[in-house]
């Protein structure tokens, strides 16, 4: 098992594939991606190599990230490569839902067991407004598409942002309420791109987790491999609201997950100022190598990524390492 010198031990990794994306949301590439950005991604076979360099340390959960990783056409192989990792139990897509109502079935017939979609305003001007698209109809259907073909789990994140919807919880619980779909508030984070951004718009998840809490919302239990939302019932709602709170106390107490970026670099946290790169350990199918270096790596993790002290590390944005 990779299991850090604070004894947490991590059985998730996000691996993101592009740093690409065809949308530009406010909060990460309000002026679009790097024209660069798609040089050097990282190939099938290196994907392979590295899943079951991890799975054989006891990796069970992947979770393919972007930029937007729909751009990739080479997706749903990817998602048929990781599936078939002896170890890998789960596969999970986090997408802005541009493509899901086309390529969901495909996706599923992959192997794909969950995915995240972006959806920051049940609003349609306000989602054209802090997305730069203006899609929240076909998102919609996609992720009802999504559900109605099976695929097992379907949640919805929703940054929060002072000045867009900090007053939507009505709309967003309305949105759960006969329905079995469960959406995640997500605290805006600080990188290096966005301060000014971020001190105008962070609101804190605290004020959402009160009023649910007022309301009769009861915290669920979590499984091995969650994330860090923090997810809430109510005996009168089919659906559930999670709440992601990076800046909340002991936030990385029970962190359980790495990153791998699009070319192939280590991230110990989403905050952090280095990376390894574990490129020239994927051209060939010895596990060995990758295995050690992540048993080494980990031991170098830090206890928290002391975000709340104004630290961003030398994330410049959410698409880098796929948030």
């Amino acid at each position: 098992m990779l299991t850090d010198a604070y004894a947490r031990r991590y059985s998730y990794l996000r691996l993101s594939i592009t740093e690409s994306c065809n949308f530009r949301c406010t909060y990460c590439l309000p002026d679009g991606n790097d024209c660069n950005s798609r040089t050097a991604e990282i190939t099938l076979p290196e994907i392979r190599r590295l899943v079951t360099a991890f799975a054989k340390l006891g990796t069970r959960k992947v979770r393919i990230t972007g930029g937007e990783p729909s751009l990739r056409k080479d997706l749903t192989d990817i998602i048929a490569t990781c599936k078939a990792i002896p170890g890998i139990e789960k596969v999970a897509l986090t997408t802005n839902g541009y493509r899901l109502r086309r390529d969901a079935q495909a996706w599923l017939e992959a192997g794909l067991d969950a995915v995240n979609v972006s959806v920051d305003s049940l609003d349609a001007a306000t989602f054209h407004l802090v997305t730069g698209q203006d899609k929240l109809a076909d998102i919609l259907d996609g992720i009802a598409h999504a559900k109605a073909i099976g695929i097992k789990q379907v949640k919805i994140n929703t940054v929060l942002l002072k000045q867009h919807n900090a007053l939507a919880l009505p709309d967003f619980l309305q949105f759960v309420k006969q329905q079995n779909i469960a959406l995640r508030f997500i605290e805006l984070m600080r990188t290096n791109d966005n301060t000014s951004f971020y001190q105008h718009q962070h609101l804190s998840g605290d004020s959402i987790q009160q009023q649910l809490l007022a309301q009769g919302w009861q915290l669920n239990p979590k499984a091995k491999t969650d994330g860090p939302a923090l997810e809430y019932s109510h005996p009168d709602y089919q659906g559930q609201i999670g709440l992601i709170m990076p800046y909340s106390n002991d936030f990385c107490a029970d962190c359980n997950r790495l990153r791998v970026s699009s070319k192939g670099q280590l991230y110990l946290c989403l905050f952090t100022d280095n990376y390894q790169d574990l490129r020239s350990l994927l051209q060939h199918d010895d596990s060995a190598p990758v295995m050690r270096l992540l048993q080494q790596a980990v031991q170098g993790k830090a206890a928290s990524h002391y975000l709340d002290q104004g630290y961003s590390g030398s994330t410049r944005h959410l698409a880098q390492i796929g948030g």
